[in-house]
């Protein structure tokens, strides 16, 4: 099992540990609940150094990111971001990933953890047009700052102001008396703040100085456990449960980075679904009832028909209900469906809502 290049400092904060991707990381330090309050009205500090780095180059950069990625590379600037998905050629999806313009020539891809290999496999598979490809996962540490006291609390450690980097952009500056660190205004959990990305060396310097700048603020870290509880009361999709190569992404509500305004793996089937109409759909639901619906619980009907089944679910801290996503046949989609979770054999009552589940 790999470690991070914090895992020590983790340790020695007492957090619990847990194997994830092939990582030992921090799952929690305190309760989640607290973990993701801290978050929501303050500042948190996530370790997520355990994602992929991968670099494309040179002059055919962009013909290898076009070809695989399902968004369109050619509308960033540099300095810019966008989310996207790696379609396969059986209409799933192999990852969903965050692709940063740093130069006209110069592009980094920012994959999930237990897709590293998979991504690098399948991306070095596709480039037959001799890009520059470079995995330096093992090179880079990554920082995720989150919470709504973000901002405040680091702007004392980067001569760029932090409050003009817009969501989705990023600069490469001076941070934590590190040079050439990408500050991106991103993050997994609706609550505002960046991503840090450094080399190893680096990142114990910039965790110290973090929480230093953020004394004030009541600034904490935040394990995995809280991460997830975060991003799915924003109905972000989660790989592995939410989204996988089985999956379509049109069903899974990613149209809208999906462009079929050029060339891409699949993009003629693709195209070919969303003109025929999809038959299921990602919807939130909330539970009526006490209960927590939990991955694989079964979605049914008010005649105990099943008609799906539950990818994410929790109790949600900031609303005090319990929330979840799942596939349905869309005539189920429409907010306000009465459905039902059944939850030790029992069908328990919900209703499916809009996302985000929270809203700041």
């Amino acid at each position: 099992m790999k470690n991070t290049a914090l895992t020590h400092i983790h340790q020695k904060l007492g957090a619990k540990m847990v194997p994830f991707a092939g990582f030992n990381m921090p799952v929690s330090y305190e309760s989640v609940n607290a973990e993701h309050e801290t978050v929501r009205k303050g500042v948190g500090v996530f370790d997520v150094s355990h994602m992929g780095e991968f670099f494309i180059k040179g002059p055919k950069a962009v013909d290898l990111i076009q070809k695989i990625s399902s968004n369109d590379v050619t509308k960033l600037v540099k300095g810019q971001a966008q989310y996207a998905y790696l379609p396969n050629e059986t209409g799933g999806i192999i990852d969903d990933l965050i692709i940063y313009k740093i130069d006209d020539e110069e592009y980094l891809l920012v994959v999930n953890a237990s897709n590293i290999e998979k991504d690098r496999e399948w991306i070095n598979q596709q480039n037959t047009m001799g890009a520059i490809f470079e995995d330096r996962s093992d090179e880079y540490s990554l920082l995720a700052i989150q919470g709504p006291k973000a901002i405040e609390a680091m702007q004392p450690l980067s001569s760029v102001d932090l409050s003009a980097i817009k969501f989705y952009h990023f600069e490469i500056a001076d941070f934590a008396g590190v040079d050439d660190v990408i500050i991106s205004a991103t993050g997994y959990t609706g609550s505002g703040g960046f991503e840090i990305y450094c080399k190893n060396d680096a990142i114990e310097q910039i965790w110290n100085k973090v929480f230093e700048a953020g004394a004030d603020y009541g600034i904490k870290p935040i394990g995995l456990a809280a991460r997830d509880t975060l991003r799915l009361e924003m109905g972000f999709c989660l790989y592995g449960n939410d989204i996988d190569e089985t999956t379509s992404p049109l069903e899974a509500g990613l149209g809208w980075i999906t462009k079929f305004t050029k060339d891409f793996i699949n993009a003629e089937n693709l195209k070919k679904e969303k003109e025929a109409g999809i038959k299921n759909k990602l919807i939130g639901f909330e539970l009526k009832e006490r209960g927590i619906p939990r991955q694989g619980y079964e979605i049914m009907t008010a005649d105990s028909s099943v008609i799906g089944r539950v990818t994410s679910g929790t109790m949600a801290p900031s609303l005090g209900k319990a929330i979840g996503m799942g596939y349905v046949p869309v005539a189920m989609s429409l907010p306000g469906t009465d459905i039902f979770i059944n939850i030790r054999n029992k069908p328990v009552a919900a209703t499916v809502v809009k996302t985000p589940f929270y809203k700041p």
